[in-house]
């Protein structure tokens, strides 16, 4: 548990280093964008190694039910997310979401909790569940109000539900590839 924990509060001091270290971070300039990465190359190599080999206990396992609302969320999830890539004029809910990457990840982080029930699942995905929180917390109070994007056109939103639908489908066939089983 303690390589899943270190992994996690590396992920987490990687991301907020910039908000809450502006002057350090850059000092660093250029080449603190490449300690950054490998810093966060790191760390999640190390929440997969911690989580692969934490000693863990199970309160509840996974049920057709909770499957079936984690890939829904997990659609959903993907989606929100890929709203925030592009700059400029957002599809409609882009407009309605300050972070939407954040979300999205927000979203994928609750959805795993639903079908993993055991304590290294909780210390990671409920980890990288609240850094996201945290990480909006403070962006919001540093940047202050917010204008919302203009409004990309309407076949946009197309796009990027194919989009999502097509590379959950991708992320389910690797997780599969990678032995855990991601249908009910």
């Amino acid at each position: 548990m303690t390589v899943l924990i270190l992994g996690l509060a590396l992920w987490c001091a990687a991301h907020l280093f910039k908000r809450l270290a502006p002057g350090l971070r850059g000092s660093l300039g250029q080449p603190g964008k490449g300690l950054v990465a490998i810093v966060l190359l790191a760390s999640v190599v190390l929440m997969v190694l911690g989580y692969r080999s934490a000693d863990t206990t199970f309160y509840w396992g996974r049920s057709a039910a909770l499957v079936g609302i984690n890939n829904l969320l997990m659609v959903i999830a993907f989606y929100i997310y890929a709203v925030g890539g592009p700059k400029g004029p957002r599809i409609w809910i882009g407009t309605k979401l300050r972070h939407p990457q954040l979300t999205g990840f927000a979203i994928w982080a609750g959805a795993h909790l639903l079908v993993n029930g055991d304590t290294a699942s909780f210390v990671l995905f409920g980890g990288l569940l609240i850094w996201a929180l945290v990480e909006m917390i403070v962006i919001n109070r540093q940047d202050g109000p917010w204008t919302p994007p203009a409004r990309a056109p309407r076949r946009q939103e197309f796009t990027y539900v194919i989009a999502s639908v097509v590379i959950v489908a991708i992320v389910m066939a690797i997780h599969n590839w990678l032995g855990v089983q991601p249908w009910g």
